[in-house]
């Protein structure tokens, strides 16, 4: 554990990426089998330790310290594994810190993960006993999996296949059909073993993703138009008779959409968006029915759909691209004759479960800037453009593909509570909650913030918060309701869950509105409104 811990410090104090980089290379050349495995897995957020939550170190600690000195804290301090690993009391008997094999990284998870809910508590405080500070951090952020180093899952596979000589694509393409410790990886990349290879395994591949178009004006000879929906973006892949369907992250999500999977019985892999049947909007010239990303959130993360679920949500997948028909890879062929070998591969599709998206017919630039212009109408989220010889390549790649996402709502909302960020943010407020007004004259939270603002007015919200705090409650401090901010967002929804009835999504804030009285700040009436 001590080599982890030391990483970690490392990796916390360095800002460099390319110092980042070599840091993690190194540890994982020098690092034996399988402790490197498991210490890959939790930068890359793929290491799950089910039995351990925030939940259950809050309460070990609880047991050793004072809950009120623990909860001001972490108050203070803002991340629990931080709080919990300077604060911890070990007995006074307790024998010196070690490092051995029983507290190497791949002994600590398989103990864990052999344990259930109730024992896994106690067997992590015997654990921290035996640890000093730095590596008591280390072991909390394994065990709950949530690092917030600055290092991104991208980033590790990159120090990975740099520090072996390999190409990061390479690693990419089989990654997902492997698993921690990554045994196979790690024999491939030192020369020890074969490269793994995807065949009658149905693995992710990673998504080509766009450049935000911003004030750039392209050539509709070069690039086409098509649709971009608000679902979410989906990979289903089909090998040796079984199908899976994949989140942009990689997750396996084809159990939360057992219909879109039993739908698909072709050998191929496919890449488009997940979307929820609606019963007339988007029915025109856009392309088929689909409902409001609201309506997609009701399957989201559910790991059991029950039939009412299934009957009232019904999903379905809009095509975007083809990236294998069979077994024959069609990733290096250019984007047009995709498309054309895409709108085959679909005819055989089951059409209640898989449509292609459409093309945009635009005489020009500005006849597609027109076009765009209605896209908030419909369950659409902007356009992309895709130059029409462009390859399929994992990643963002300049020049090839564009988002032009439709211009964001704005709303005037007034600052209501704050909280701490996490990891770098850890001492400022930077998580903030904002209302509007209730035709009763309350103020009723419509939606919450944590970027947006620079650094500078980041400073400017945190000495507001502290200066006009009326009451705390625990980590979150209720200020004076007289700072207006304005809030961007894409869309807004009516929810259930919320006090207001209403909910924002991806909002921001844009501005900081000390020029407008709060008094003068957007209504709930209003708000709900602008509900698609």
């Amino acid at each position: 554990m001590r080599e982890f811990s030391q990483l970690l410090d490392a990796l916390v104090y360095t800002r460099s990426r390319n110092g980042k980089l070599k840091l993690i290379g190194d540890y994982l050349r020098r690092t034996p089998d399988p402790d490197r495995g498991y210490a890959l897995a939790a930068l890359t957020g793929e290491l799950n330790l089910p039995a351990v939550k925030g939940a259950a170190i809050r309460g070990i600690v609880e047991e050793r310290v004072d809950p009120a000195l623990f909860y001001m804290s972490y108050d203070y301090v803002g991340d629990l594994a931080e709080t919990a690993s300077l604060l911890w009391p070990k007995p006074v008997d307790q024998p010196p810190e070690i490092d051995d094999g029983t507290l190497g990284i791949s002994a600590v998870i398989e103990r864990l993960q052999g344990l259930g809910r109730a024992d896994a508590p106690g067997a992590l405080a015997q654990m921290l006993d035996h640890l000093d500070a730095s590596g008591r951090y280390a072991l909390l952020k394994l065990a709950t999996g949530e690092l917030r180093i600055g290092v991104s899952a991208r980033l590790a596979k990159t120090a990975l296949a740099q520090a072996f000589g390999l190409e990061v694509d390479a690693v990419e393409e089989v990654w997902h059909g492997i698993g921690p410790p990554y045994l196979p990886l790690f024999a491939w990349a030192e020369g020890r073993g074969a490269q793994p290879t995807s065949e009658n395994v149905p693995v992710f591949r990673p998504f080509m993703l766009a450049h935000p178009l911003e004030d750039l004006r392209v050539s509709l000879e070069d690039y086409a138009a098509e649709w971009k929906w608000d679902g979410i973006r989906v990979q289903i892949v089909g090998v040796a008779g079984e199908t899976r369907l994949y989140s942009r992250a990689g997750d396996d999500i084809t159990g939360s959409f057992p219909e879109v999977a039993e739908a698909f019985a072709q050998a191929g892999v496919l890449d488009g968006e997940l979307l929820v049947k609606g019963e007339a909007q988007g029915a025109d010239e856009h392309g088929g029915a689909a409902a409001s990303f609201n309506a997609l959130q009701q399957r989201l993360g559910r790991k059991t759909v029950s039939p009412k679920m299934l009957r009232d949500f019904p999903a379905f997948v809009r095509l975007y691209d083809i990236l294998f028909d069979g077994t024959e890879d069609l990733r290096q062929h250019p984007w047009s004759e995709r498309r054309l070998r895409l709108e085959r591969f679909a005819q055989d599709l089951d059409p209640g479960r898989f449509d292609v998206s459409a093309l945009i017919e635009a005489d020009s630039f500005e006849a597609l800037e027109e076009i765009r212009a209605g896209a908030r109408d419909v369950a659409i989220e902007g356009v992309m453009l895709k130059r029409r010889d462009s390859v399929y390549l994992p990643g963002r790649k300049t020049g090839l593909w564009y988002k032009w996402k439709r211009d964001p709502l704005t709303a005037d909302c007034v600052l209501m509570y704050a909280a701490r960020g996490s990891g770098k943010r850890s001492s400022y407020y930077s998580d903030f909650t904002f209302g509007c007004w209730t035709a009763e004259g309350e103020l009723s939270p419509v939606g919450k913030a944590y970027f947006g603002f620079t650094d500078e007015e980041l400073m400017w919200l945190d000495r507001f918060v502290r200066n006009n705090t009326l009451q705390r409650f625990g980590p979150v401090r209720e200020v004076e309701k007289s700072l207006v901010l304005e809030v961007a967002f894409d869309s807004i929804h009516e929810s259930k869950r919320h006090k207001s009835g209403l909910a924002m999504r991806f909002p921001r804030i844009s501005r900081i509105r000390r020029d407008k009285p709060a008094a003068e700040a957007d209504t709930i009436e209003g708000m709900k409104r602008l509900v698609t």
